[in-house]
This record gives structure tokens, sequence and C-alpha cells, in this order.
């Protein structure tokens, strides 16, 4: 069955994301070619996928505006730790840390540039 393998997240302006998602995931960025487009390398311990960032053609989504698009989700290991750093860091809340029974504790933010994403802390099934 077919599976996700890349994502991309549009920006206005791509330096202010690649700070802010740098700032709180930790992930890397490395300008590709001479197109405004940077490969996003997520890390390579965990099971996840690495991405792309691209300069938006139009204006940012507005602040009311409906998802229009994909959402992605981020593992954490403590979804509070890292809602509180995407907060501090220019994001905004789009949904607040919220315990989902059996699956995890998870929170919705929009960056600095309007695009929201997930993150979630999953639960772990109990062992034995």
């Amino acid at each position: 069955m077919p599976r996700p393998v890349h994502f991309e997240i549009h920006a206005s302006d791509p330096q202010r994301l690649i700070d802010f998602y740098s700032e709180v995931f930790g992930w890397n960025f490395e300008r590709w070619g001479e197109i405004p487009y940077w490969v996003i390398t997520t890390g390579d311990e965990d099971m996840g996928i690495n991405g792309g960032l691209t300069q938006r053609q139009g204006p940012p989504p507005a602040a009311d505006a409906p998802i229009n698009g994909n959402v992605f989700v981020v593992g954490v290991a403590d979804c509070q730790a890292s809602f509180n750093a995407a907060l501090r860091a220019g994001g905004a809340e789009a949904l607040p840390v919220t315990d989902m029974p059996g699956v995890g504790i998870m929170a919705y933010v929009k960056d600095p540039d309007g695009n929201v994403f997930g993150m979630i802390a999953p639960t772990m099934p109990p062992q034995g």
C-alpha cells in the first residue's frame, strides 16, 4: 500500500520558517539548487519522513481561513514542552494540548506564516 514519503511547507518568508522549525524541532535545512527550495532533514534515528520548504506562490492564508491542503503531525516526546517551544518561537495555538485517550497527547499550531501542523506524544500500548 502506498505511504507518504515526503512533505512540503509553503513559506512567504522562507528564512522565517527555517528559523522557526529549526528552533522548535531541531530540523536541518539545505538549499537545493538555484530555485527557492530547501530540503528538510527531520532526523535519522526515529521513524518518520523528510520534506522540503518552498517559496509560496501567493499570499499566506488568512488567519481564519480553513485548512487548504494536508496537515502534517510531528511525533514528539513531550507535547506540552514542544507546544510551548512553538509558541515561544512565534507560532500560535490552533488547538490546545489535548489528551486523546488511546491515541496520545496532541496539539495543533499555526507557524509564523499561518500553516497549521500538529504534534503528538503517542500513547504507548501496555507491555506484556
